[in-house]
């Protein structure tokens, strides 16, 4: 008999100690998957010692002689779901204390909001040269691309979809590491481990296969105990762990960044008080609290939980009765966000609209992924979807599908820039659209570029975009020429001393069609091969 206990406490651990390995719960009351694993272990434990003593005829006699079985069956399983029932009772009281029922102030401050700033005056003028063109969905068409062309790992290994935006000295870039493409794969490779990652420049989409002197090993696609997420629980047992980002520090070493969840009650009012930083290739890992973290590090605070305190900040400011009814000053963020890179961190971005959902915003937040810091800039506008819609709407026989917008400084007015793509995700046009007034808006053939595209919106908008940049002088026409471009008028313009110059007719409709040799005009223009006007005026005098 005390073998057979002994047997069963044995078998016991085992399966406790597999459904570890496998669930991987943090050894934290605030978790649910710890009562969830806690749970389950429970219920073994009834199986292999509820029943103890209860003789097989016993079982048969459950169903036809209820005297027989009370002489022999054993109350232990009920005991067990009865203690599991009590605890189930007390977690669901402690998180209903915890709620937004009678937390709302909590829950409303999560995040600190200052709505004290200016948007002209916090976010640069736009340079071009600096602007991430490129989303999450053409960066991945590129890096499968490189991928594709490196045979010696495509049929070992797989592009992992993380691309994870960074600032990386003072370039904009996404960033992703290569995985394991199976388990075979993995006993074939794992010695050297995974010697490369993929970098895609957000601008320009340069893409490179940047390649390691050592592999990395602690990996998601990695099996056993270099696994990523079983080498984190193991080193700390008791830490509750967000999703890890793949970043790269000021010399190009990959790291993982893992932020630190914490909790209020069982799972509520998710937050970070820190990171831990591992090292892929080694394995090693350091713990960091908020105010510690490096300043190369962009992703501490993920885009959802933003947005998820964000959307507690705006409906539960005012109470939680206010949330439900009246609510008066409520507001949420809208769906969809992106990102500005600015001051060496990354920026997420968001519209915040009224709870009844129309199509137009109150405002928008940029908040610092590293530090949280949040700034509600209150410039009622155009909704993002809005916006993308206008854009489509312009070329809708094209059957283009807008991007989400990248939001912008146009001259000192927030600006909403868009790619408009055709159905495999190739950027085919521009398109800039007022936030402030999203019938604004301006397409122009992505062949021609950025810069053609944002002059080609300026001049119909009669504002001017880096103004030190701008040079003024008077010319005579030598000769002027014009050509048709998606559908707008471009005239082409060579002065007396065979400088080259081009304009859209949005600049001056009254003065570009009637312009002829001998004509001296006063033009500001981008200088350039090509220069680029963006004001034309007849000389006077």
């Amino acid at each position: 008999m005390k073998k057979e206990f002994i047997l069963k406490i044995l078998l016991l651990c085992f399966l406790a100690f597999v459904l570890w390995y496998f669930l991987l719960p943090p050894f934290n009351f605030q978790s649910p998957l710890f009562w969830v694993y806690l749970f389950l272990v429970g219920i073994f434990a009834v199986f292999f010692f509820g029943f103890h003593g209860i003789e097989k005829e016993s079982m048969v006699a459950l169903f036809f002689k209820g005297t027989r079985v009370q002489s022999h069956f054993s109350f232990v399983p009920f005991k067990i779901f009865g203690g599991m029932g009590i605890v189930i009772l007390l977690l669901f009281g402690i998180n209903f204390l915890n709620s937004p029922l009678f937390q709302s102030k909590k829950y409303a401050t999560r995040i600190m909001v200052d709505s004290t700033h200016s948007f002209a005056d916090d976010v640069a003028l736009v340079d071009f040269s600096k602007t991430p063109l490129l989303d999450k969905e053409s960066s991945q068409k590129l890096g499968d691309r490189i991928m594709g062309q490196a045979t010696e790992w495509v049929s070992q290994f797989y592009v992992s979809d993380l691309y994870t935006q960074i600032n990386y000295k003072d370039q904009i870039i996404r960033v992703t590491p290569i995985e394991y493409d199976d388990l075979f794969k993995y006993f074939a490779n794992r010695e050297e481990g995974i010697k490369g990652y993929i970098k895609v420049d957000s601008v320009n989409g340069a893409s490179e296969l940047v390649t390691l002197e050592k592999g990395m090993k602690y990996m998601p696609s990695s099996y056993f105990f270099e696994n990523l997420y079983r080498k984190l629980r193991i080193d700390y047992p008791t830490l509750i762990f967000d999703e890890a980002n793949f970043e790269l520090d000021n010399d190009g070493n990959p790291y993982w960044i893992v932020p630190i969840v914490s909790y209020s009650g069982i799972g509520l009012r998710k937050d970070i008080s820190g990171v831990v930083i591992l090292n892929p290739i080694t394995g090693e890992s350091k713990k960091y609290l908020l105010d510690e973290i490096p300043s190369w590090v962009d992703h501490v605070f993920s885009s959802d939980l933003i947005i998820e305190q964000m959307d507690d900040w705006g409906e539960y400011g005012g109470g939680f009765i206010n949330s439900i009814f009246g609510q008066k000053n409520v507001v949420n963020t809208t769906e969809g966000y992106n990102y500005l890179v600015m001051d060496d961190d990354v920026y997420l971005y968001t519209g915040i609209t009224s709870v009844s959902s129309d199509e137009s915003n109150l405002g928008f937040i940029l908040s610092n992924l590293r530090t949280k810091e949040t700034r509600y800039y209150i410039v009622p506008g155009a909704e993002e979807y809005s916006a993308m819609g206008s854009a489509e709407g312009l070329v809708q026989e094209k059957n283009y599908k807008a991007s989400f917008p990248l939001l912008i400084n146009l001259n000192g007015r927030p600006t909403y820039l868009l790619s408009l793509k055709d159905n495999v995700g190739l950027v085919k046009m521009y398109a800039f659209v007022d936030v402030a007034d999203y019938q604004k808006v301006v397409v122009s053939d992505s062949s021609l570029g950025i810069e053609v595209a944002a002059q080609k919106y300026l001049g119909e908008s009669s504002i001017t975009s880096n103004p030190d940049k701008i040079e003024s002088k008077t010319i005579v026409i030598e000769e002027v020429t014009s050509a048709v471009i998606d559908g707008d008028t471009y005239y082409y313009i060579t002065d007396n001393h065979k400088q080259l110059y081009f304009s859209s007719i949005k600049v001056n409709k009254e003065l570009l069609p009637f312009l002829k040799k001998g004509d001296r005009v006063v033009v500001q223009y981008f200088n350039g091969p090509v220069s680029e006007i963006v004001n034309i005026q007849k000389e006077v005098g």
